[in-house]
């Protein structure tokens, strides 16, 4: 199990525009989360042993922040032609599985994760209600095989102090993950294994 590390977008950067299609058909875009307290977005995927250690815990906080006003969206960029475990027959199944309540949206071309710098699954990225980027990194200290809890203390941290308004604290520890599965010879420059 290859670890990779996730790439840290400077803080304070906008969000990024995407507009994609959900496990539903619909289009969702980042003008559908105008007017949220804050708004998470987090690269995943289906097959990745770190995000299937972690799915309860995203489960669990995406539904406890959306209540809150916080926009939540999940965002699956892997090349499905070499990992069809991805596919979006099989997300649609993972959202029925898993019991996500927000949208889990499909990036075929991979630009949606070029433009966030997203390096690996999971890949979290929470900004602030203007649209600035607030929070990069891990969503705890539990890996598969670490015996650590899963219990999204770090990226729970994060966004109360994002919805206090209240600095987030300190040190931001990069997430770890799954790369992203690109496309050959696709792989973007920021990104060097």
């Amino acid at each position: 199990m290859v670890q990779t590390a996730s790439t840290m977008m400077p803080l304070g950067t906008q969000a990024p525009d995407f507009s994609l299609p959900d496990t539903t058909g619909n289009t969702v875009s980042l003008a559908d989360f105008k007017g949220a307290n804050a708004l998470l977005v987090m690269f995943i995927c289906n097959h990745c042993p770190f995000v299937k250690h972690v799915r309860d815990q995203l489960a669990a906080l995406g539904a406890d922040y959306q209540e809150k006003g916080v926009g939540v969206v999940a965002i699956m960029s892997n090349d499905v032609t070499t990992h069809p475990d991805d596919s979006p027959d099989k997300m649609a199944e993972e959202v029925r599985l898993a019991g996500y309540t927000f949208p889990y949206l499909y990036d075929a071309t991979q630009a949606t994760a070029k433009a966030y710098r997203a390096a690996c699954t999971p890949d979290f990225f929470l900004f602030d209600r203007d649209l600035k980027l607030a929070y990069r990194g891990q969503l705890d200290d539990a890996r598969p095989g670490n015996d650590k809890p899963v219990t999204g203390a770090d990226l729970r941290a994060a966004l109360d102090a994002v919805l206090a308004g209240t600095p987030v604290p300190e040190p931001q520890k990069p997430s770890i993950g799954c790369n992203i599965k690109w496309k050959q010879g696709d792989e973007p420059d920021y990104f060097s294994g």
